[in-house]
């Protein structure tokens, strides 16, 4: 069941990447076709898809760190507890 999980987090990243990239170059690619602009508007499409690709893999790292933090400190409390009781029993 974990690596469902992590299936899924993969297509959302790959999707947060694809669709601004993707959709940014095809607007602009129709707006020079249909409008007869210069070639700058493709210039202009490919830096702003590019900008939104990198936002959505950053935002989406963010999302998966945010994800395991509570794994980590989950762990982090296990050990601190089974510390604790070693000392614990060093102490009786």
């Amino acid at each position: 069941m974990k690596n469902v999980g992590l299936l899924v987090w993969f297509t959302q990243l790959g999707i947060s990447v694809a669709v601004p990239l993707i959709g940014a170059v095809g607007l602009s690619v129709w707006l020079y076709n249909r409008y007869d602009i210069g070639i700058w508007v493709i210039l202009l499409g490919v830096a702003a898809g590019l900008y939104g690709a990198i936002d959505g893999f950053r935002g989406s790292l963010k999302a998966m760190r945010q994800m395991a933090e509570p794994t980590e400190r989950k762990k982090q409390e296990e050990k601190e507890d089974e510390d604790g009781s070693v000392q614990k029993d060093c102490n009786s």
